[in-house]
C-alpha cells in the first residue's frame, strides 16, 4: 500500500508539474455554460461532447501535450452517448468535481409531478409518448428503481405444465411473421393475466377492468422465461381461453428449452397494477404509478431515462487505436433499454448485451472513482482489441445486466486484436440483472492476462465472476487471468440454476482464484456452487478461499484436467460440500491441505468418488455426530485403503465462530498435521476508507430476505434436475 501511494504521489507532482509549464491544457465544463465559449474558467463550456470538439480544435498546437476537462459540480443532461474515436490524438482526462458535490451525467428527463387518481394510483402525463410514440420500459423514483407492473408480483414467478413450438403462419394467426414462434403454455396455477383471458392482437387488449381508467397500454405485455442458467424474452402475442401463449422471436435452443421447470413472469399490463412501486404507460401519455409506503407526490421525483449509453470508444482498428482517456469523479446515472420487436434470446451470461460504457481499439482508459448507476443495460465492457485499461475504485449498481465485461465472445483471427491486460481493482459492483437476470457481475470472454482483484460483487441473480468463454479442449485464448481478493456473496435468489461464485470454462493455463471470500450462493435447481470449473477448464490454481453457506457445494468440477485445488477452507454448504461429474481419463484436479466442515447435507456428491483426482492432506468434520464422514457411501478408512487422502483426518478445525462467519480454526496440531497455510480472509473485498468499505455493506433488510428465502425454498425442498 505504501507503494502504491508513494507512486500516486509521484504522478500527480508530475502532472502537477506539466500543467504549471503549460504542457497540459485545461478546459472547463459547466451545467451553466454554453458550447459557444472559449472553456476557460470564466467562460465554460457546457457539455462533454463541447469539450471534445474544443480539444479536437486545440491538439495540432504542439506545446500541449494532453488535456484535462474540469466538469463542475452539478447534473449535465446528456441524452446521446458521448463517442470518442481515432481522431482524437493527444490525452485527455474528464475530471470531476472534487467537492462534497458530485458531477453527474444523467441520461433522464425528469416528469413532472403526479397528481392524484385515486388514493392508491397517481399518474402524470409524458407529452412525448402521444406526440411522437416515445417509450421507455425504466423509470426512477427518487433515485431508486421501479418495476413495470408484472404477475405474478415480484418474488414469485408462474409455472409451465406444458410446452409446445408450432412456428407461426397464416394459418393460426391470419397473417404470415416469419421466424417467430408459437408457444402452448398451461400454467400450474390459473393464468397471470386478470380474472379473464384476454386476446392481443397487434397491442389491443380486451376485457379489462381497469381499461376504463387507464386506456391502451404502451407496447405489448412481456413474457420472461427463466430456463436452466439463461433467461429469455419475448412480446406476447396471444392468448387464449385454452392458456395457450404465442409469442415473438426465433424458436428457443434446444440445450436450453421450455420445459416444465421452466418458470415465467409477465410484464406490462394493466391487470397486473396491483401492488406498491408498479407503473404502467398509456399510450396516451399517462404515467399509471402505485405509490410506495411512505411517498407523498410533494416529495417524489420521477426520472425517465432516454439515453441508452454514456460512453463510445471506438478506435480505427490496431493501427488507430484511442490511447489515453481517463474518468475520474463523475457520476453516469440513468440509461435506458428498450426490447426490440422479436425479444430476446436466450443468452448465458446476457453476453450480447451491451454496456452504457463500451471501449473498442483501444488502450490506457481509465475510470477511477465514478459511479455508474440505474441502467437497463450493462456497465462497462473492453472488447475488442483493448489493453492497459483500468476500472478502480468505481461503484457500478443498479444494474438492468451485467458490472463489467472484458473481451469479446468471439476469437478473432488475428489474435493482435484479442483484449489484455485490463485491470478491474476495489470497486463495488452490486445489484445487476434487473433486466437480464443471467447477468454476471464481472465477466472474462476471450481475453488473457486481466486482474479482476479486492471488488465487492453482492446481489446478482446469477454468476459473480465468469472466465473463459471456450467449452471443452479447443483453443482458448483466454489464459493467466488474476481473480483473487474479491468479496462474492449473496447471489443466485433461486432464479436460475447452474451457477457459481466463480464460473471457469476452457483452457486456462495460468489462471489463479485464490484469496477470495465468498457464500450465500442459491441456484434454484441444480448448481448453486462457490467455485465451479466448467466445461474443459484446464490449468487454474484455485487456492486460499474461504467458501461457505452455497447450495450445492462449496467447489464442483464439471470437467477439465490438471487444477489445482489447494488450502482453502469450505465451511459449510447446505446440500452438499464437494462435487464432480465427468468421468476422464486423466487427473481432473489435485485436492490437497483443504478444511471441509459441515453440519447440513453430505461430504460429497455426483461423481466425485469416480473422478480422476488426487486427494490428500484435507481435514473433514461433520458437527453432526450422526454422521459419517463417507464419500459417496465409501466409509473414510475404505476410501484411504483405496489410497486416496492417506494423510488426511477427520478433526474438528476449532473455528472460532463459525456460525457468525468467524473461520479461523484454533486447532493447531490438525494444522501441522495438513500442513494448512493460514490466509487472512478478511482482506478479500474493497480496501481504502471506512466510508468506502461501509458503502459495500449489503443493507440488513437485503441479508434478511437472502436468508428467508433459502430458508423457504430449503423448506419445500426442491429437487435438482
Amino acid at each position: 500500500m505504501k507503494i502504491r501511494l508513494t507512486l500516486l504521489t509521484l504522478l500527480v507532482a508530475i502532472f502537477q508539474s506539466l500543467t504549471a509549464i503549460g504542457a497540459v491544457q485545461e478546459i472547463f465544463v459547466a451545467p451553466t455554460g454554453n458550447d459557444s465559449n472559449d472553456g476557460s474558467s470564466k467562460h465554460p463550456l457546457a457539455s462533454l461532447q463541447g469539450a471534445i470538439e474544443r480539444v479536437k480544435a486545440l491538439q495540432d498546437n504542439a506545446s500541449i501535450e494532453g488535456f484535462v476537462v474540469h466538469l463542475a459540480a452539478g447534473t449535465f443532461t446528456q441524452y446521446e452517448a458521448l463517442a470518442i474515436d481515432h481522431s482524437l490524438r493527444k490525452p485527455i482526462e474528464f475530471r470531476g468535481s472534487e467537492s462534497n458535490s458530485r458531477t453527474i451525467i444523467s441520461g433522464a428527463m425528469q416528469a413532472g409531478q403526479f397528481t392524484a387518481v385515486n388514493d392508491n394510483l397517481w399518474r402524470v402525463r409524458i407529452p412525448e409518448v402521444a406526440r411522437y410514440g416515445f417509450r421507455f420500459e425504466q423509470i426512477y423514483i427518487n433515485g431508486e428503481r421501479r418495476f413495470r407492473a408484472q404477475s405474478p408480483n415480484r418474488g414469485e414467478f408462474a409455472a409451465v405444465k406444458y410446452a409446445k413450438h408450432i412456428p407461426i403462419d397464416s394459418t393460426n394467426l391470419g397473417r404470415d411473421i416469419y421466424g417467430w414462434t408459437i408457444v402452448n403454455i398451461t400454467p400450474k396455477n390459473p393464468l397471470p393475466f386478470g380474472d379473464a383471458c384476454r386476446t392481443y392482437y397487434a397491442g389491443e387488449n380486451l376485457n379489462d377492468k381497469k381499461m376504463e381508467i387507464i386506456g391502451e397500454v404502451m407496447g405489448r405485455p412481456l413474457i420472461t422465461f427463466f430456463h436452466k442458467w439463461d433467461t429469455s424474452r419475448r412480446p406476447l402475442l396471444h392468448v387464449d381461453s385454452n392458456g395457450t401463449m404465442s409469442v415473438a422471436g426465433r424458436g428457443f435452443y434446444p440445450w436450453n428449452t421450455i420445459d416444465s421447470r421452466t418458470r415465467f413472469i409477465a410484464e406490462n399490463d394493466t391487470a397486473f397494477l396491483d401492488a406498491e412501486g408498479e407503473w404502467i404507460l398509456a399510450r396516451d401519455g399517462w404515467l399509471y404509478y402505485i405509490p410506495c409506503k411512505g411517498e407523498s407526490i410533494e416529495n417524489t421525483i420521477c426520472q425517465i431515462p432516454i439515453a441508452e449509453q454514456f460512453i463510445t470508444i471506438n478506435g480505427n482498428g490496431m493501427e488507430q487505436q484511442v490511447d489515453g482517456v481517463k474518468f475520474s469523479n463523475i457520476d453516469f446515472k440513468y440509461a435506458s433499454y428498450i426490447t426490440p420487436e422479436d425479444g430476446n434470446n436466450q443468452m448465458q451470461a446476457a453476453a450480447a448485451i451491451a454496456t452504457v460504457v463500451e471501449v473498442n481499439f483501444a488502450r490506457n482508459i481509465h475510470l477511477e472513482e465514478c459511479t455508474i448507476a440505474h441502467t437497463g443495460l450493462g456497465g462497462v465492457w473492453f472488447m475488442r482489441g483493448c489493453s492497459d485499461c483500468t476500472v478502480e475504485r468505481c461503484h457500478i449498481y443498479d444494474l438492468g445486466a451485467s458490472g463489467v465485461k472484458i473481451g469479446e465472445t468471439s476469437i478473432r483471427e488475428n489474435r493482435d486484436e484479442i483484449t489484455h491486460h485490463i485491470k478491474v481493482d476495489n470497486n463495488i459492483i452490486q445489484h445487476g440483472g434487473f433486466v437480464f437476470p443471467c447477468a454476471v457481475g464481472v465477466t472474462i470472454f476471450n481475453a488473457s492476462d486481466n486482474q479482476i482483484t479486492h471488488n465487492d460483487i453482492a446481489d446478482f441473480r446469477y454468476t459473480g465472476v465468469s472466465v473463459g468463454w471456450v467449452w471443452g479442449y479447443s483453443y482458448s485464448p483466454s489464459k493467466r487471468n488474476i481473480i483473487e481478493y474479491n468479496h462474492i456473496h449473496h447471489l443466485g435468489w433461486a432464479q436460475l440454476s447452474d451457477m457459481g461464485g466463480v464460473y471457469t470454462l476452457g483452457l486456462s493455463e495460468g489462471t489463479s482464484v485464490s484469496n477470495n471470500l465468498l457464500h450465500d450462493i442459491y441456484s434454484l435447481y441444480y448448481g448453486g456452487w462457490g467455485l465451479y470449473t466448467d466445461e474443459g477448464s484446464s490449468g487454474i490454481r484455485i487456492e486460499n478461499n474461504l467458501v461457505y453457506n452455497c447450495k450445492s457445494g462449496g467447489f464442483h468440477q464439471h470437467y477439465g484436467k490438471e487444477n489445482v485445488v489447494r488450502n482453502n477452507i469450505f465451511g459449510g454448504q447446505i446440500r452438499t460440500q464437494l462435487e464432480a461429474s465427468r468421468i476422464e481419463p486423466h487427473l481432473s484436479f489435485e485436492f490437497s491441505h483443504n478444511i471441509i466442515y459441515y453440519s447440513s447435507g453430505v461430504m460429497c456428491g455426483i461423481n466425485w468418488a469416480n473422478v480422476g483426482h488426487k486427494s490428500d492432506y484435507n481435514c473433514y468434520f461433520c458437527t453432526d455426530t450422526d454422521k459419517k464422514i463417507e464419500f459417496q457411501g465409501v466409509k473414510f478408512e475404505d476410501w484411504q485403503a483405496k489410497g486416496q487422502d492417506t494423510h488426511s483426518v477427520v478433526a474438528d478445525p476449532q473455528f472460532a465462530d463459525a456460525k457468525a462467519g468467524n473461520f479461523t480454526p484454533q486447532n493447531k496440531a490438525m494444522l501441522k498435521q495438513i500442513g494448512f497455510k493460514m490466509f487472512d480472509y478478511t482482506k478479500a473485498g474493497v480496501y481504502g476508507s471506512k466510508e468506502w468499505r461501509k458503502k459495500a455493506e449489503l443493507s440488513n433488510e437485503l441479508k434478511a430476505a437472502f436468508d428467508k428465502l433459502v430458508s423457504d425454498y430449503e423448506q419445500q425442498k426442491i429437487t435438482d434436475w
